[in-house]
């Protein structure tokens, strides 16, 4: 079976996907390489997976000051030698990208190479960096309804966000029981992403006390580094002691998806879609600094189907009401539930990688031999 290189590293966004098809491939019979970051956040994540080849590769982000340039510059330099030291020894018969600044140093030396490169965007503004490379790429993978200027359509397929084949909703009683937390009578998850949010962490500290009088606790994913304390404790008149947690990092966000009755989040596309398969109401407030404001484009298209509200990062006084609002109001939250229900498509890992397979050379010839050999026998 064919060698597949899988560049997904730097962000949860880009890393969770990677890791959905590698065990989509795996499971058909193809060797998987994952190419990651050398963050934290990386880190963290693939302990989770033993089996599975994981090689750390020089990365920077790109940015016009003037040292970050030089620094960018120097990275993709060392970045290209790697890259043409990892094809020679790999050999592999197609190259996948996710997007982010370590893409671009192996998939031109992939392309230079005469390797079949597929790249896969998730975010509905395509980025700059994507832009450039969907040039090189024999196959770009969208989501539906997207178009880049110039690309020609032979080249686009149209693809949701492939989710690990663990990532399924779970009963709040089991969610809850998992992270070993005894919520009050209702539970806001507070999500900023890989990377936390320091804007939404702040403003859950702030409103934890007035949201234990309502019998509300918080489980904030505050991001690694992020100095807050781990449990707040407040004694309210109508519903005793209301705990609220706050946890750097997780690594069951199924759980922690499935407990809550609302979730605040940023609007990556991964967060989006995580949300979206726990089927947990949502108020998306997107990364007001994220390049050609995609968040916003992804929190728009969800809001446009009646399963999200969306507020700026500059309105957060205005979150709390919209909340409560959310939490309390059982018939708006249900329907929301079953919007975000028809917007799941947990075949997509299946999908992406049947067409992933079509760009391997040999793949399709031996696939039918496989069905010709079937239907005789």
């Amino acid at each position: 079976m064919s060698q597949v290189l899988i560049i997904c590293g730097g962000t949860g966004g880009h890393l969770t996907p990677g890791i959905a098809i590698a065990e989509e491939l795996t499971v058909r019979g193809h060797r998987c390489s994952l190419i990651v970051s050398r963050k934290k956040v990386d880190a963290r994540l693939i302990q989770k997976y033993p089996s599975m080849e994981f090689i750390d590769a020089p990365g920077a982000p790109f940015s016009w000051s003037p040292l970050t340039l030089v620094k960018f510059a120097w990275v993709q330099f060392t970045a290209f030698v790697f890259a043409l030291k990892l094809l020679s020894k790999k050999r592999p018969d197609l190259v996948v990208g996710f997007g982010g600044f370590l893409t671009a140093g192996i998939a031109i030396p992939a392309y230079l190479k005469g390797i079949p490169f597929a790249l896969h965007e998730a975010n509905r503004v395509v980025g700059r960096s994507n832009r450039f490379l969907s040039r090189f790429a024999r196959k770009v993978f969208l989501p539906d309804g997207v178009i880049v200027d110039g690309l020609p359509q032979a080249k686009v397929s149209y693809s949701g966000l492939p989710l690990r084949k663990e990532f399924v909703a779970i009963s709040k009683e089991t969610a809850r029981e998992l992270l070993e937390i005894e919520p009050a009578s209702k539970l806001l998850v507070v999500f900023g992403g890989s990377q936390g949010a320091s804007s939404l962490n702040s403003w859950a500290e702030k409103n934890a006390s007035a949201f234990a009088e309502r019998g509300v606790s918080l489980y904030c994913l505050t991001g690694l580094n992020k100095a807050l304390p781990e449990e707040i404790s407040n004694k309210t008149a109508d519903h005793g002691t209301v705990k609220s947690w706050f946890v750097p990092f997780s690594d069951n966000m199924p759980a922690v998806l499935s407990a809550g009755d609302v979730v605040i989040s940023r609007a990556g596309a991964g967060s989006i879609g995580e949300i979206i398969r726990c089927q947990v109401p949502s108020i998306l407030i997107p990364y007001p600094f994220a390049r050609d404001d995609h968040q916003t484009a992804n929190a728009e298209y969800v809001v446009e189907k009646n399963a999200a509200r969306m507020l700026k990062d500059s309105q957060l006084e205005f979150l709390y009401d919209l909340v409560v609002e959310l939490l309390f109001d059982e018939s708006t939250n249900l329907k929301m539930r079953k919007r975000l229900r028809s917007l799941d498509c947990p075949q997509e890992a299946i999908k992406l990688v049947d067409a992933l397979e079509a760009m391997m050379p040999g793949t399709v010839n031996q696939s039918i031999q496989n069905n010709f050999t079937a239907r005789r026998t």
